[in-house]
């Protein structure tokens, strides 16, 4: 009788060496992918993955290679050398712009830093209406819902592991040092908050309607 085709292919897998069949995996990853996934997928204790991706990142360093190995949102994944960015842009963006515009930047600085934090709060902050900007925001899979304020009912919002991918960071405490200007952002937000919950996020004359429509990436 045959094998079945699952346990031939576990087989298969096993037998494999374990370095290039990391590389092979996460090549095609699209999302970091966590030691205990590879060391299910590969078949080997996770002690031995998280070695040999260990490895291979020093390796790559060693070798001066135009790509890292980095472990960022509790995963691993392969990222492009920041010395060699603009080789990189000029070839995806080829002159047409995909950053994230200045007001998108400031909403989510404050849900990154304040989180979790509703729409409302951060418009107060900011000074200006941010429903558009959020709603980018929510769209890209930077933010999203984080259950509801108990006193209000109103949603709040937190950052996703892709913002921490994007952003090339392990988890939220690797976020630079706030402090010195969380004042001046209550005093803000004091100031604001009655005007900015005043505000109709989908009038066309509303403060900060304009980014509704502003390219984010």
């Amino acid at each position: 009788m045959s094998e079945h085709p699952a346990g031939a292919l576990a087989g298969a897998v096993a037998d494999l060496e374990l370095r290039p069949a990391l590389e092979a995996v996460l090549m095609v990853v699209d999302e970091p992918a966590t030691e205990e996934h590879l060391a299910r997928i590969l078949q080997r204790p996770r002690r031995e993955v998280a070695d040999a991706l260990r490895a291979l990142a020093d390796e790559y360093t060693v070798q001066r290679r135009g790509f890292e190995l980095r472990l960022v949102a509790g995963g691993w994944r392969f990222y492009t050398r920041p010395e060699y960015a603009a080789a990189v842009e000029g070839f995806v963006l080829d002159g047409q712009q995909a950053r994230l515009t200045q007001a998108a930047l400031e909403t989510l600085a404050v849900v990154a830093y304040r989180q979790p934090v509703s729409r409302s709060r951060v418009s107060a902050v900011r000074g200006v209406n941010c429903d558009g900007v959020m709603r980018t925001l929510l769209q890209r899979g930077l933010v999203e819902e984080a259950g509801a304020e108990p006193e209000t009912g109103a949603i709040l919002y937190r950052t996703t592991n892709y913002f921490l991918e994007r952003m090339g960071l392990r988890g939220l405490d690797e976020l630079p040092e706030l402090a010195p200007f969380l004042p001046e952002a209550d005093a803000i937000e004091a100031e604001s908050q009655e005007g900015a919950l005043s505000f109709d996020p989908d009038a066309p004359d509303a403060p900060g309607y304009e980014y509704t429509q502003s390219t984010v990436d």
